[in-house]
């Protein structure tokens, strides 16, 4: 079928939704939800409203928390949606309410940090305590890009490999926002040739469609759990 042109008003194509807690000038806490989040290496990038609370914060004391909630927790994410930290409300947020207490609002735990003065979020599976090296313009003016240097990443054991430093992409469910609609992951699908998790390596993907090699028929027969005839 043939593709058509069109142009969506947002492009939130399906990305991990995270809550940023950031440090107030008077000491108190900041929790803002956002899904414009990638990874490279052990640096989070973040893509951030340039008049919202939690880019004033980092600009001035950069040390965050990035929260990763769980599928269950998305209601209190939602909570968080249509408040800001700052007083008085930006204009481009006609639509927000000031709330100085978020975790409240949203019904959420904070838990103290270990390297860092922002608090963590309790019952979040994955929490990154981090440090901002840059916060800048993009390239129209229209958003701040914050490269976070994450220092210590604590997760519930339910989601770790064994004794190991891996976590366990079977156990992991991240909370996705795709198309402004709350999603999670479905069943596994392969792994990565690159993997490192103990216990998964990958197998190369079999070919589909009308293209595809018919398979030696011992392997498809070992394949069913038959013995080869």
């Amino acid at each position: 079928m043939e593709h058509v042109a069109i142009r969506p008003p947002i492009l939130y194509f399906g990305t991990p939704v995270v809550l940023l807690s950031t440090e107030n000038e008077d000491g108190s806490a900041n929790l803002a939800p956002m899904s414009s989040a990638w990874a490279l290496g052990q640096v989070v990038v973040l893509g951030l409203g340039p008049g919202g609370q939690t880019a004033r914060n980092l600009r001035s004391r950069p040390e965050l928390v990035i929260n990763l909630p769980a599928p269950g927790q998305w209601r209190a994410v939602e909570r968080l949606a249509p408040l800001t930290g700052a007083d008085p409300v930006p204009p481009h947020k006609t639509w927000a309410r000031f709330e100085r207490d978020k975790f409240g609002a949203a019904g959420l735990r904070p838990e103290p940090s270990v390297l860092v003065r922002p608090p963590r979020v309790a019952g979040c599976p994955l929490q990154l305590e981090a440090r901002a090296e840059a916060v800048r313009p993009d390239a129209a003016g229209d958003f701040v890009i914050v490269e976070a240097r994450v220092l210590r990443v604590h997760a519930d054991p339910r989601i770790v490999v064994g004794d190991t430093q891996h976590v366990d992409p079977a156990a992991w469910r991240p909370l996705v926002y795709n198309f402004r609609h709350y999603f999670t992951l479905g069943p596994e699908l392969g792994a990565s040739f690159r993997t490192e998790t103990p216990g998964r390596a990958a197998r190369p993907p079999r070919p589909e469609g009308p293209t595809a090699r018919p398979e030696p028929a011992g392997e498809a027969a070992q394949e069913r759990g038959r013995p080869a005839r």
